[in-house]
């Protein structure tokens, strides 16, 4: 298996320290792989220019030897920065993504310059050879039919999992061993 590039980005109100990204860390680290897990900020300062400053910071080079992993809101990030890309990147892994409002006063006002503009679709595609996207089918926040409408925009497969709330530490996921076999299963 190559030895990969992984960063992981946490959504709205979260942090590195939350859910099952220290766990994947760990595990991505002890086969070999860099991880960088940054801190962006939220929700004070939360923006789409600034997350994007962060990661561009943090990740330097984007290459075919990068993964980005980005859970809630951290899956709108990967592919705003999808479209400025001028060449790909190896695989995206998009859990509990959303598209534009759902309907939370929490989170709709802090999340909206993520979505002021559509998603150009065909530029995402372009830079990223694989997409792996997970959903549940009980997520308090995020419909499933965000996800049927990801998959469909990426020509790609949803996994749905069942019961498994917003796929973080509240809903028991500390781990989340199917990302985690999907990723070792790249050639």
């Amino acid at each position: 298996m190559n030895n990969y590039k992984v960063v992981i980005i946490h959504g709205a109100y979260g942090s590195p320290e939350e859910n099952w990204f220290p766990w994947l860390k760990q595990e991505l680290q002890a086969l070999g792989h860099h991880v960088i897990v940054p801190q962006f900020p939220t929700p004070e300062g939360q923006h789409i220019d600034k997350w994007l400053e962060i990661l561009d910071k943090e990740i330097g080079n984007y290459d075919e030897d990068l993964l980005m992993v980005g859970h809630s809101l951290g899956p709108a990030l990967i592919l705003r920065k999808l479209e400025m890309l001028d060449k790909p990147i190896r695989a995206s892994f998009l859990v509990s993504a959303f598209l534009g409002k759902l309907g939370l006063p929490d989170f709709d006002p802090i999340n909206a310059n993520f979505f002021d503009k559509p998603f150009n679709w065909r530029k995402i595609r372009r830079n990223c050879l694989e997409f792996f996207i997970y959903n549940s089918d009980n997520d308090p926040y995020d419909p499933l039919e965000h996800g049927h409408r990801i998959a469909k925009h990426l020509n790609t497969s949803l996994n749905i999992l069942h019961n498994a709330g917003h796929i973080n530490a509240s809903a028991g996921y500390v781990k989340f061993e199917k990302l985690l076999d999907d990723i070792k299963a790249l050639s």
